[in-house]
C-alpha cells in the first residue's frame, strides 16, 4: 500500500465495498412483450368494426339495461344477506358440541355444495311440481294458511333463495375457517378472566377471525355479482338477460355482449375497492403500519419516495396481534 492510500484508509477498518446493483433483464423483456401484446390488444379494439362502438355507446345507458343492473345489484345484495348469515349459523352450529346440530350444519353444507347452482335455481324454479301449495299450521294437522306455490315463490324470489341458500353454505366455511383461525388459548383465557361466550365471540374471536373472512367474503360477493347472470336461464331479467332481449332483436350480439361486460367491470371493480378499504380497516390489529392507500401510492410514487413496508406486529404469546 502506498502513501497516498495509507491517507485514504483509516487502520483496522476496511475498505468501502461498492456494491453493484443486480440487473435483471428478464424483467424488462417480459415487460416489453406484454407492452406489445397490449399494443395488439389496443389496435384490434380500436380497429375492429365489428366492435361497433357506436351501438354500445347507444345501449350503454338503455332503460332495459339498467333495469337489468337494478335486478343484478338487488339479487346481489339480498343473497349475500342471506349467505352470510345463514354461514354465520351453520358455522356455530358446525362447531357446535351436540351431534344433532353439528350433523345437520354438515348435511346442509354437503348438498349445496354438492349440486349445481344453475340445478338448485330451476329446483326452486319448478317446486310447484312437487308441491302444488305452501301451507303454514301444526305438523300433521289443519294449516292455518296456503298459498299456491307458484304465488308464493315468484321468480325473483325462487332465485333469490337459489343464489343465497347455496352461498349460506360455502360462507359457512369460511366462517369456520375464521373462527378456527384463532388459538385456543385466547378463548381460554377469555373464560378465566369470566367472559361469557357471546362476549368472548363479539369482543375476542371475531375481531381477529375477521382477517381471515373479509378477504374470500370480497372474492364471494364479487363471484355472487356474476352468478347472478345464472337466473337468465329461469327468464329473470337481470343484466346479462336484458342485454340477450335486446340483440334478439337488433341482432347485434357482440355490442350488447360489451355493454354488459362494461357494467360488469365497474361493478366488480368498485366492489374490489370496497374489500381493499374493509381489509385495510381491520388490519390495524395486526400491523404497526397500515398498508397505503391506491391514492397514497400514486403520491408517493410521483414524488420518488419509497412505498413503507408493512411490518406486523405480534403480542408475545397471542398470535396475530389480539389483546384478551
Amino acid at each position: 500500500m502506498n502513501s497516498s492510500d495509507q491517507g485514504s484508509v483509516h487502520p483496522g477498518r476496511p475498505e468501502t465495498i461498492k456494491a453493484v446493483p443486480v440487473r435483471h433483464p428478464g424483467r424488462w423483456a417480459g415487460a416489453a412483450v406484454v407492452a406489445v401484446l397490449a399494443a395488439m390488444l389496443i389496435h384490434a379494439l380500436v380497429t375492429n368494426r365489428q366492435f361497433q362502438w357506436d351501438v354500445v355507446n347507444k345501449y350503454l345507458f338503455d332503460s332495459t339495461i339498467l333495469h337489468g343492473l337494478g335486478v343484478t345489484l338487488e339479487l346481489t345484495f339480498l343473497s349475500m344477506l342471506i349467505g352470510v348469515a345463514g354461514g354465520i349459523t351453520l358455522a356455530i352450529m358446525r362447531l357446535s358440541a351436540n351431534p344433532v346440530l353439528s350433523s345437520t350444519a354438515w348435511f346442509y353444507i354437503w348438498v349445496f355444495r354438492g349440486t349445481p347452482v344453475l340445478v338448485q335455481l330451476l329446483f326452486w324454479n319448478f317446486l310447484g311440481a312437487l308441491w302444488a301449495n305452501i301451507s303454514i299450521g301444526i305438523p300433521f294437522g289443519p294449516a292455518f294458511w296456503s298459498e299456491p306455490t307458484n304465488k308464493a315463490i315468484p321468480l325473483f324470489v325462487a332465485a333469490l333463495l337459489g343464489l343465497g341458500l347455496n352461498e349460506a353454505a360455502y360462507m359457512a366455511e369460511i366462517v369456520r375457517g375464521g373462527i378456527q383461525s384463532v388459538p385456543i388459548g385466547q378463548t381460554e383465557a377469555a373464560h378465566a378472566l369470566g367472559m361469557s361466550q357471546f362476549n368472548t365471540m363479539r369482543r375476542i374471536i371475531l375481531p381477529q377471525a375477521m382477517r381471515v373472512i373479509i378477504p374470500p367474503t370480497g372474492n364471494e360477493t364479487i363471484s355472487m355479482l356474476k352468478t347472478t347472470s345464472l337466473v337468465s336461464a329461469i327468464s329473470l331479467e337481470e343484466l346479462l338477460r336484458a342485454g340477450e332481449n335486446i340483440y334478439s332483436r337488433t341482432f347485434q350480439t357482440i355490442p350488447l355482449l360489451v355493454v354488459v361486460s362494461i357494467w360488469y367491470l365497474l361493478m366488480t371493480s368498485i366492489l374490489t375497492v370496497g374489500q381493499y378499504y374493509i381489509e385495510r380497516h381491520f388490519a390495524r390489529g395486526a400491523n404497526r403500519v397500515l398498508p397505503p392507500t391506491p391514492f397514497q401510492r400514486l403520491r408517493r410514487l410521483f414524488a420518488g419516495k419509497p412505498v413503507p413496508k408493512i411490518e406486523h406486529d405480534v403480542v408475545p404469546g397471542i398470535e396475530g396481534g389480539g389483546h384478551v
